[in-house]
């Protein structure tokens, strides 16, 4: 399919052919009939990605500040590479379309395949010919023929117009300022007229002035002087009940014009994105009430409610961001608004680009709403949703191995790939991710033979030997799975799986000698100072004491890897690493694992854990992996003590051996080295043949079924045991039964 990108680099924005996204549960997909271009939003968007690096940083200092302590925790190496890749990203633009239905995801019972839909939300509703979006992101066009495409795919602006009119509280008979005619003050003089209100509205331009009038505005003047007198003499002297402030500037003067418009107490909204520097005096002597209006109204940024489809109740949340959606789309069908006199411009997918030169002025030409138009949507031809997109011609010579790949997100594309890609005897075959745009910047950038939407695709390709799993947790499982079911060696990012069927069911797929080899991605025992570290312990014949105290730092609650069905949440996400490098350095598997939380205040998630660990052989461990400290001190510090030796490791980036009175220190000065490069090499290895595996595999599931224990034992509180053997004996005969 074809969808409009940008690049983060430069801002160039390009139409490039991409898979279409896969449809996930809970979403649906639609082939898109047009797309609103924001004037706003997109603008802003292109101007900051054509900006400089040095001016990108001066508009950012936020992220400049994670650039530093990125930088003095990972390492300058690191640090430079992360923000390349991420720079290197193509962006999805767009966020306000409408279509129709082609799939229907699992969940959803109220929409059908062949409905018209609007569609919301930046990373959903984006410029592209197909589309898959998250059930409360859509709502149905009604029925009748009275709403074209093109008029409903300007609902998610008509929600933030309606929602800025909700803040404002307005009643009928109200008399109402509307500051800033563009495309959402136009919008909002039409739905405030349709709602009995007496409306007054001033922009700089006198087309836009007069373009309102025509469309409900009481009155329209092009100056603030003027604009004052006229709110005064509307209002026999009172002053207007509210203003809705819909201009799109960095200067504070529309919030202290809006100030001087009004009767005492009355409400001042922000729709549009304006300086917020507000004179108080002016505020104060009217007891005014300033407020800001969040997007398309209640469930915009809550993933449970965009993303899981959790609608509030409507006793108590009237009108929530979906609803607001339908009613626009009902008010348009009641004939009550005039869209298309709105409508400047429309542009053909194919020329797409020329949409965003004419918002961000590059043409000169005066505009108003801008529509990108897709071919082909009424021709009834069922689309073929399965691409596969070649890229470059890989032939893997003999003796290599094909990969394909499944993810290819930041982590992927910033050390996995990378390792890889600098190991010879590795031939790219395909990639696949959820979205377009990503797996073909993947591909491009790594050489991969073709890009794909589709991971059976990958599954029965002859050419792939291997594959690489880097999606999100919840999906670990389940593809590794059907991987190594389809023949296939299996490199799996940590976590393994989520809970222990999954890891039971992946004990019977490599139980039979002549099994693919699964390998899971626990790089730290491959760093080149956990190795050394490894080596100076092995001349301890004595249980060893170990602690690993980390220093995660704290991601919000609503963070997918929180998310217990996506991510798992961040023990099994995160602290499987440590587990297995406890293994590791013990080695040995736990036998009996304790996990507490320290007392939460309520803004982690089970974030800080202390666990306690014994393993086969006699050593004690300890993980305190910590959310409630600054991020700015080193992450991980490793201490082992045993047989009158000890050993420290600071952040993979300096250790310290000492025995016998004598002191070891190896320092690495620019490059911190978690064993990343050395684990692909590993894998790559033993795929052919050159060495065992990697990582023993009593180790993956002994340290898998040690994090899932302590999972549990984190709820509540209790030691719990880690039979390694009897979970794999009932694996295997649970198998042996269903047979």
């Amino acid at each position: 399919m074809k969808q409009l990108l940008q690049d983060a680099r430069t801002g160039e924005l390009k139409v490039a052919e991409v898979p279409a996204p896969q449809l996930l549960p809970g979403c649906v997909l639609v082939r898109v009939a047009a797309s609103l271009v924001s004037a706003g939003t997109e603008r802003a968007s292109a101007e900051f990605a054509s900006k400089s690096l040095l001016a990108k940083a001066k508009a950012r200092p936020d992220l400049v500040r994670d650039v530093l302590a990125k930088m003095q925790r990972d390492g300058l190496a690191s640090t430079l590479q992360t923000v390349r890749s991420r720079l290197d990203q193509p962006q999805s633009v767009g966020y306000s379309s409408a279509g129709v239905v082609v799939a229907v995801g699992d969940g959803i019972a109220d929409i059908n395949v062949g409905d018209r839909v609007a569609c919301a939300g930046a990373g959903y509703a984006v410029h592209a010919e197909f589309a898959c979006v998250p059930r409360m992101l859509v709502a149905k066009i009604p029925e009748g023929g009275n709403v074209s495409c093109e008029e409903a795919a300007f609902g998610t602006v008509g929600a933030i117009c309606l929602h800025g009119i909700r803040t404002a509280e307005v009643a009928l008979g109200d008399t109402v300022a509307v500051i800033g005619l563009g495309l959402l003050g136009q919008i909002t003089v039409q739905l405030l007229k349709a709602a009995g209100c007496r409306v007054f509205g001033m922009d700089l331009l006198r087309q836009r002035a007069d373009l309102a009038i025509g469309n409900g505005a009481e009155a329209a003047c092009t100056s603030t002087r003027e604009f004052r007198d006229l709110c005064f003499q509307k209002t026999g002297g009172v002053g207007v009940d509210s203003v809705l402030i819909t201009a799109g500037t960095p200067s504070s003067a529309p919030v202290n014009l809006a100030a001087e418009l009004t009767r005492d107490r009355a409400v001042v909204v922000a729709v549009g994105t304006v300086g917020m520097e507000l004179q108080r005096k002016l505020y104060y002597e009217k007891e005014l009430d300033f407020r800001i209006s969040r997007s398309y109204g209640p469930g915009r940024y809550d993933a449970a409610y965009e993303q899981k489809g959790r609608d509030y109740p409507i006793g108590h949340v009237r009108w929530t961001e979906t609803r607001n959606l339908a009613a626009f789309l009902q008010f348009i069908a009641e004939g009550k608004l005039n869209l298309p006199s709105l409508i400047t411009h429309r542009f053909p997918m194919e020329q797409a680009t020329r949409a965003y030169d004419l918002i961000t002025g590059s043409t000169g030409e005066p505009f108003l709403a801008a529509l990108i138009t897709y071919a082909g949507t009424e021709s009834g031809i069922a689309p073929n949703l399965s691409e596969r997109i070649p890229v470059s011609t890989v032939v893997p010579s003999s003796g290599s191995i094909g990969l394909g790949v499944l993810g290819a997100g930041s982590f992927a594309q910033n050390t996995l790939l990378p390792a890889l890609k600098a190991i010879p005897g590795v031939s790219f075959i395909g990639v696949c991710n959820a979205t377009g745009p990503r797996s073909r910047s993947a591909a491009e950038k790594f050489g991969f033979s073709y890009c794909s939407n589709s991971e059976q695709e990958l599954l029965q390709d002859a050419n792939i030997k291997a594959v690489l799993i880097a999606t999100r947790h919840h999906l670990h499982g389940g593809q590794s799975l059907r991987a190594l079911r389809a023949g296939k060696a299996v490199f799996c990012e940590k976590p393994l799986c989520l809970n222990e069927s999954e890891l039971a069911a992946l004990v019977c797929a490599s139980a039979d000698e002549n099994a693919p080899l699964l390998m899971v991605g626990f790089n730290r025992r491959f760093a080149p100072m956990a190795v050394q570290m490894k080596q100076f312990l092995s001349e301890v014949h004595e249980p060893l004491a170990i602690h690993y105290r980390v220093n995660a730092g704290y991601i919000p609650a609503d963070h997918w890897v929180n998310d217990p069905e996506q991510g798992g949440g961040r023990i099994l996400g995160e602290v499987c690493h440590f587990v297995d490098f406890l293994c590791f350095l013990a080695g040995a598997c736990p036998v009996e694992v304790q996990a507490q939380t320290v007392g939460n205040p309520g803004q982690y998630s089970m974030d800080n854990v202390v666990a306690s660990l014994k393993f086969a052989n006699g050593t004690l461990g300890t993980i305190s992996y910590l959310a409630n400290g600054d991020k700015s001190a080193a992450k991980e510090r490793v201490e082992v003590f045993g047989g009158g030796s000890v050993a420290i490791l600071e952040d993979f980036r300096r250790l310290e051996l000492v025995r016998n009175g004598r002191k070891q220190i190896t320092r690495a000065r620019w490059a911190q080295d978690k064993g990343h490069k050395a684990e692909m090499q590993a894998f790559v290895d033993a795929l052919l043949g050159k060495t065992p595996l990697p990582i023993p595999f009593e180790q993956v599931v002994g340290s898998t079924l040690a994090t899932l224990r302590l999972q549990n034992s984190c709820q509540t509180g209790q030691p719990l045991t880690v039979q390694l053997s009897e979970f794999v004996a009932s694996a295997l005969q649970g198998t042996s039964s269903q047979r």
